[in-house]
């Protein structure tokens, strides 16, 4: 994934005196990169950790203990795992039946596909890893509760983003790395390329279902992800996105997070708040569409190089239909990027949001692409563990940045 390998830059400043290598006596700030593919899909992990040298170095591969001592910032190691070397390999062992009526989940019926807290399989009382129901009938469900990413080659990269000087002994985040790094991935995909259950007991109804022109009719002039979370999405976007594209910002609002270099020949936002998409510099148009309302876009086929979608897709109540209505106005080989964090407007959310594991929610962005057809390409990244900017208002009590989760695919043909 070429596009991808420089990982999202780091926006707090550092006040510990930055060294040229790494040495036993180095904090370093390291960028993780996990790659893997399913389904002919790519998807990329970055995830942030600082590591002290001298007490953590050896929790890491032994490769990397070898390798990153003398490694100046910037300097990137690679690796390929096999598979069952960095996670437990594939077993059919850990595919299981249990009585269905063991699953303790109120009225809801499970979902083929989705992810469930083992503990509401009564035999695993207060265990929250996840299992995957993989099979339902009359008396029985089945659960997978293998690793999601057991059976699959993993490439391993890893970026020196900053050597500081210790000041003393303590300091390093990474003696649970590979726990952090790999709690998540994997979940997106379809098991054994079948149709996830998305889809099923009103999953796209909301707290408040009155017309959203009516909750959005206030401007809200603030940013709903902090800092380093929006250079993440705006460094994505500058990655995917060429200069001199068109581009529609679907569900846009006063911030486009579009890089400003890019110098795009049109950026059309379509929102529900005319006060707030006229205070949007990067915009050369708008219009206000209540996508809920009507899921159709109000442009010719082939009108766009690219159409965006931050931190929106999750108040989509007819999501399939939107998703069709953008392949419909992209040229062939345009690009459709959906990106999100873990944070939103209560009232408008759809259930199922509310439901799912964070990536999970990726699942569900590709389940669309998969269900519309039409797309190729399709990918997904994730960037987490980055460290909250100071000036952000949730300092210090939130420690970490907002997570950035993105899914894209290309139109076909």
């Amino acid at each position: 994934m070429e596009a991808l390998t420089q990982p999202p830059e780091l926006t707090s400043p550092s006040s510990l005196a930055q060294e040229a290598v790494v040495s036993s006596r180095s904090l370093v700030d390291l960028v993780w990169q996990l790659q893997w593919r399913s389904d002919h899909l790519e998807h990329t992990e970055t995830f942030f950790t600082a590591l002290n040298v001298w007490r953590e170095l050896d929790l890491c591969p032994a490769g990397l203990a070898r390798d990153l001592p003398g490694k100046s910032r910037g300097s990137t190691l690679a690796y390929h795992f096999a598979a069952g070397e960095l996670v437990p390999d594939y077993d059919a062992r850990q595919i299981r039946p249990y009585p269905r009526q063991s699953f303790a989940q109120g009225q809801l019926a499970p979902g083929l596909g989705r992810f469930y807290p083992l503990a509401l399989l009564r035999d695993f009382p207060q265990m929250i890893s996840p299992f995957r129901c993989v099979g339902l009938a009359a008396e029985t469900l089945t659960a997978d509760l293998n690793h999601p990413l057991a059976g699959k080659p993993l490439d391993l990269a890893l970026t020196v983003a900053r050597i500081h000087r210790k000041r003393g002994e303590t300091g390093g985040q990474c003696q649970e790395w590979l726990a952090h790094l790999l709690d998540g991935p994997g979940q997106q995909a379809r098991w054994r390329s079948q149709p996830t259950a998305f889809f099923q007991d009103d999953a796209f109804v909301r707290p408040d279902e009155r017309p959203d022109e009516q909750f959005y009719a206030q401007p809200r002039l603030v940013s709903h992800l902090d800092r380093q979370a929006r250079q993440t999405i705006t460094g994505l976007y500058g990655k995917l996105l060429r200069p001199g594209w068109r581009v529609l910002d679907l569900m846009s609002s006063w911030q486009s997070h579009l890089p400003e270099s890019h110098g795009y020949t049109q950026v059309i936002g379509l929102g529900l708040n005319d006060a707030e998409l006229r205070r949007n510099p990067q915009l050369t148009g708008h219009l206000c569409h209540d996508l809920n309302e009507a899921p159709y876009l109000p442009f010719g086929e082939a009108s766009f190089d690219a159409v965006v979608c931050t931190a929106s897709v999750e108040y989509l109540t007819r999501p399939l239909e939107v998703f069709a209505e953008v392949r419909r106005v992209l040229r062939p080989g345009g690009i459709f990027v959906v990106t999100f964090s873990n944070r939103w407007f209560p009232p408008k959310v759809i259930r199922i949001w509310t439901e799912l594991l964070d990536y999970e929610r990726l699942g569900l962005v590709l389940e669309c692409f998969l269900q519309v057809g039409g797309f190729t390409d399709l990918a997904t990244f994730s960037a987490r563990g980055w460290p909250r900017p100071p000036e952000d208002k949730y300092f210090p009590q939130v420690r970490f940045s907002d997570p950035v989760f993105a899914a894209w695919g290309r139109k076909a043909g």
